[in-house]
């Protein structure tokens, strides 16, 4: 089953998270609180853990983010996990990685697996969808 849906990031908090022992790179690592809302087959809201080395000069660098998911896909309520990154030279997605975390749905949507994506259109517009299976009799 596909659920697609659009997102709008409510907020983005970083965090004074540094990692031990410090190491210097050519990019800083950060990490932030994320709470997003979602609209369309995918409905409700999440809470992220966002990490990333990332210059925001020049829009180049790489996130990887844990979702706890909760609302509906097509209609079915619940909650799960999901994780997703990907690298950007500034203007594209790269080495893109998205997938459901097994065993970590409730609800209607206990026994979900599956993977997705995410996209940026131009006019700024979030996009995400879920090709997600549930277990069966569910």
């Amino acid at each position: 089953m596909r659920a697609t849906g659009t997102f709008t990031v409510k907020t983005f908090v970083p965090t004074e998270l540094r990692s031990e022992p410090a190491v210097s790179t050519g990019l800083p690592v950060g990490v932030a609180t994320m709470e997003k809302h979602f609209e369309g087959e995918v409905a409700g809201r999440s809470a992220t853990l966002f990490t990333a080395a990332f210059d925001q000069t020049t829009g180049v660098g790489t996130y990887v983010a844990m979702e706890s998911f909760e609302g509906s896909l097509c209609g079915r309520a619940g909650a799960f996990n999901f994780v997703h990154s990907a690298t950007t030279s500034g203007s594209d997605r790269t080495a893109e990685f998205f997938t459901i975390v097994p065993t970590s749905g409730t609800g209607e949507l206990a026994g979900i697996s599956g993977a997705g994506g995410m996209a940026v259109e131009a006019d700024g517009t979030h996009r995400i969808w879920f090709d997600y299976e549930l277990e069966a009799g569910r």
